[in-house]
């Protein structure tokens, strides 16, 4: 009977951390703090799948090229060049999208948000690129 109880008391421990787990900052936000808070969470795991995302093509190409070490120097420069340049743009896009938001919590908020919707849109693109035979040999 006894590894019965600590068999039922172990699912429900599992049960409440993966019930916390489910929850978000964004759950019922009714206050400016909330909101940000939220922001700021969409901002950090967006920021966090996008890494994912460039390590997976990273990855993939060498995968892709592994027996050629040229593809893969080529392919892993353009791609760590491009990355560079998106970040630089979506720096500047979402300063001009926000540009007029007041000072303080609400621009940090606007700003992550902001940041956390290129983010997403970037992974999207990274994960959607394909076989890295697609991307253009510059000579």
């Amino acid at each position: 009977m006894k590894p019965m109880v600590w068999l039922v008391l172990a699912t429900l421990a599992f049960g409440a951390h993966a019930a916390e787990e489910d929850s978000t900052p964004c759950d019922n936000v009714e206050t400016d703090q909330q909101n940000y808070d939220c922001a700021l969470f969409n901002r950090t795991t967006a920021e966090r799948e996008l890494k994912a995302s460039f390590r997976e093509r990273l990855d993939g190409v060498k995968e892709q090229f592994g027996r050629d070490s040229a593809k893969v120097a080529k392919a892993t420069a353009l791609l760590n060049d491009a990355q560079a340049k998106w970040e630089l743009s979506r720096e500047a896009d979402c300063k001009v999208e926000t540009f007029d938001v007041k000072p303080g919590k609400p621009l940090e908020t606007a700003l992550n948000n902001c940041l956390a919707q290129r983010s997403d849109d970037r992974s999207a693109y990274l994960q959607d690129l394909g076989p890295q035979d697609q991307i253009p040999e510059q000579e």
